[in-house]
């Protein structure tokens, strides 16, 4: 099939593509598929030769909130792709918030110790974390919480089983996990069902010992009440990857929290997005002119 990449040429993937047979184009006129890897500003109007498309982004929330992700055209996406690096990046947040790092550089003084002595917090030490999302980063990060011998509890739409997890619940349930949650980690995709999922009314249900920790999308959260949560002792601390908005604007108040730690939506980084994202669009193109259903395959409706 001959594709064509917007809005800009990714090498890797590109001779991935071009190694599997397919051919790249300069149009997409010309097109049989999109590899895109733009937000919902450089999406073109998609002719009708073009079959499907494949994005590099595991969240489709952009291009749905931007009424573009419709069912004209089948859609890829990302998903699981970076299970790896989102679910290290995520376990390395938990970690920096239990063990106070955002504190002690903020203070940048050793009299930051007798405090932390009293407040450092070990996932070593019987501790229950919630996946709230447990979809393929979820799945990774249950596997790298396996020697620090926590209590996962994962919660995911359909109830099944996951792998590794003490016990599964629904987001319909998710009211009676908040307290029992030392950590409560961030996964899902933002829908118009997960959108401000965490709230005013979360945040004051959590342990004034737990810590929410986001790395899924900004929009999971009420960004107020947490900050609100945050000055006040609702809840321990923070760490996230994500915010709304976003980019988080270098006033917001979230910046100047000693207990919350923030990294500018890096859990997965560009260079590994093309390194990565070859492969899929090989497997996906594969799939595509089989006439099966692709590994990554999107349901407009339901947003992934």
């Amino acid at each position: 099939m001959k594709f064509v990449m917007l809005p800009k040429v990714w090498e890797e993937p590109a001779e991935e593509l071009e190694a599997a047979g397919h051919e790249r184009v300069e149009s997409v006129d010309d097109a049989d598929f999109l590899f895109f890897s733009g937000g919902a500003g450089d999406l073109p109007e998609l002719p009708k030769n073009i079959r499907f498309v494949q994005t590099t982004y595991a969240g489709m929330d952009g291009l749905a909130e931007a009424g573009l992700l419709t069912d004209a055209v089948r859609w890829a996406n990302a998903g699981g792709l970076y299970a790896d690096t989102v679910a290290e990046s995520t376990l390395a947040l938990m970690l920096g918030a239990g063990h106070l790092y955002k504190f002690a550089t903020a203070r940048a003084s050793w009299s930051t110790q007798d405090e932390a002595q009293e407040k450092t917090d070990f996932l070593f030490h019987d501790k229950t974390v919630a996946i709230v999302g447990a979809g393929g980063i979820g799945r990774r990060l249950i596997e790298l919480l396996e020697p620090f011998g926590v209590r996962v509890v994962a919660v995911n739409r359909s109830g099944r089983d996951v792998a590794g997890a003490d016990e599964v619940t629904t987001f319909d349930e998710l009211g009676e996990v908040w307290g029992r949650a030392d950590y409560v980690v961030l996964l899902a995709p933002l829908t118009e069902e997960t959108r401000g999922l965490v709230g005013k009314k979360e945040l004051e249900a959590m342990k004034d010992s737990a810590f929410l920790v986001n790395a899924g999308r900004g929009g999971l959260v009420d960004t107020d009440a947490l900050v609100e949560a945050l000055r006040g002792g609702a809840i321990a601390g923070a760490a996230l990857d994500v915010t709304a908005p976003e980019p988080l604007p270098d006033d917001h108040p979230l910046w100047g929290l000693e207990n919350c730690l923030i990294t500018p939506h890096v859990a997965n980084t560009i260079p590994m997005m093309h390194a990565l994202t070859g492969r899929l669009a090989v497997d996906n193109a594969r799939a595509f002119e089989a006439g099966e259903k692709m590994p990554t395959e999107v349901d407009p409706k339901a947003g992934y």
